[in-house]
């Protein structure tokens, strides 16, 4: 576990994961009592630097953004980044 986190890489893409996927839980929040939102491109630039994978499961666990056909092929090119990454770094 320690070699995980001791990796720049690995812990980049965790806590762009798990900041997309809070991100939009709290849109999804705000969005449900009519309260200011996170702005579109707010998402979708986090879905692009290596939230993909966080944006695509928050999508299913939060049923938010289901219907914005951009953001499932932002958060699917981020995930593609993703793997990139992992090939030419890990």
């Amino acid at each position: 576990m320690t070699e995980f986190i001791q990796n720049p890489l690995w812990f980049y893409l965790l806590i762009a994961n798990l900041y997309l996927f809070g991100l939009m839980g709290y849109d999804k929040y705000q969005a449900v009592r009519k309260k200011w939102r996170v702005p579109e491109w707010n998402l979708l630039f986090m879905g692009l630097i290596g939230g993909g994978i966080g944006g695509l499961i928050a999508q299913r666990v939060f049923h938010h953004k289901t219907r914005k056909r951009k953001f499932y092929i932002f958060f699917a090119f981020g995930v593609i980044v993703d793997l990139l990454l992992f090939i030419k770094f890990a």
